[in-house]
């Protein structure tokens, strides 16, 4: 009889699990510039090729993933893309690929689809796709939930109404309620009236009643101007991750929701939620009317009962949008113009019913003074926070509206 041997497998990198390789670059790709210059800020940046490269070799650098002499090969090369490990680092980032993970954009994709030579990887580009949002964002909820489980589920509101899921209780039908027929309360009612008849009429039905769940439309209002990585920490990276964890949250557990991103800077705009973790900051100043106005109508386009802002700031407002286009921007105190632009976007939202929740990252007293007045005029709420605890304020806020929330 033939003799089988058998030898311990011995795993290497390239049995590296792409998903694994996601959550151990998450540092790396949701940087917002504050590694890179705070005194000059790109938002395009951190989105070439070369920067996935590194990325890559950083994460399996920071793990102890690398064997030694791999290393030296590479510092020795003149080039450490063209060594051993810049080899591993380059099917890295196909696996991420063909994970559905990244995207290749460009000279890139060409290269990686066998019709065209080696590209450039400083002229090349990538982008996150929605699968890789997710997973960033489930890491990032995980993390501000320490491991416990959340007491997560639909939003119930206090009133009740006729559906499909029994509260408990029952009432005599209405017209235009379903007839989900509480049997036992509609019969009893009839034999009480009849004497024991079985013929039903019209008001012995009773229907069971159901919590009335609503669906939400939440905009997270990120501010990305420039004071957000200038005085010495990073506020931006602590605000994307909060707004990935919630957007998980939301996409998750709350299928009826829907939740939009907003930057506002110099001007303002929305981003799609793939975008978000690759969200650097800059311009420089910050126009919350302008931010304000763009997620007002994020929100009447998705004409839910429950609408709310999530407003994450560290500055006063300090610009707006003139009607012909143009930016006008003061640095310096709180300018009238500025101010009543901004307080005017505020009523906005007042008259259409949207709730401001705002997370200061400072105490500016100029930043105090309009979140207090904004808050007053919306009936929302606001915290003081720090990047180390901002994700436990937000996710328990939104959690707490959403139980006692009446719509």
């Amino acid at each position: 009889m033939r003799a089988l041997r058998y030898t311990k497998y011995e795993a290497t990198l390239d049995d590296l699990d792409p998903h694994d390789l996601m959550q151990m670059m998450q540092q790396q790709l949701m940087q917002s510039g504050f590694e890179d210059n705070p005194f000059e800020p790109d938002p395009d940046a951190g989105q070439t090729m070369l920067d996935l490269y590194q990325a890559i070799l950083e994460a399996l650098y920071e793990n102890d993933m690398i064997p030694e002499g791999m290393l030296e090969k590479a510092i020795e090369a003149d080039d450490w893309l063209e060594s051993e490990l810049g080899e591993l680092v380059k099917r890295q980032a196909r696996n991420l690929e063909q994970a559905g993970l990244i995207r290749l954009e460009g000279s890139e994709a060409d290269g990686a689809s066998g019709t065209g030579e080696e590209a450039d990887p400083t002229a090349s580009r990538f982008s996150l796709t929605g699968r890789a949002s997710d997973l960033l964002g489930y890491n990032s909820l995980r993390d501000m939930l320490g491991g416990r489980e959340a007491n997560l589920g639909q939003h119930d509101s206090r009133r009740q109404t006729a559906g499909v899921e029994s509260a408990g209780e029952s009432r005599p039908w209405s017209f235009g309620d379903p007839l989900n027929l509480d049997l036992t309360e509609t019969f009893k009612h009839a034999m009480l009236r009849s004497g024991g008849a079985t013929a039903l009429e019209e008001d012995d039905l009773h229907v069971q009643q159901t919590d009335l769940q609503v669906a939400a439309t939440t905009v997270v209002l990120l501010d990305c101007s420039h004071s957000m990585i200038l005085y010495g920490e990073d506020r931006f990276t602590p605000a994307k991750q909060v707004a990935l964890a919630l957007a998980h949250l939301i996409r998750s557990q709350y299928r009826g929701d829907a939740v939009r991103f907003v930057l506002f800077h110099d001007d303002a705009e929305e981003i799609p939620h793939a975008r978000l973790a690759h969200a650097r900051v800059g311009p420089y100043h910050t126009n919350t009317a302008q931010g304000l106005k763009i997620a007002r109508r994020l929100i009447k386009q998705e004409g839910n009962p429950i609408k709310q802002i999530v407003m994450i700031t560290d500055g006063k407002p300090t610009a707006i949008t003139l009607p012909n286009g143009r930016v006008y921007k003061n640095a310096y105190g709180a300018d009238p113009a500025v101010m009543g632009e901004t307080l005017r976007e505020v009523g906005a939202c007042r008259r259409e019913g949207i709730q401001i929740n705002t997370f200061m990252l400072a105490r500016d007293p100029e930043l105090i003074a309009f979140v207090q007045r904004m808050t007053r005029m919306t009936q929302g709420r606001a915290y003081f926070t720090n990047p180390h605890n901002i994700g436990q304020y937000v996710l328990q806020d939104f959690a707490e509206r959403r139980i006692k929330r009446v719509n």
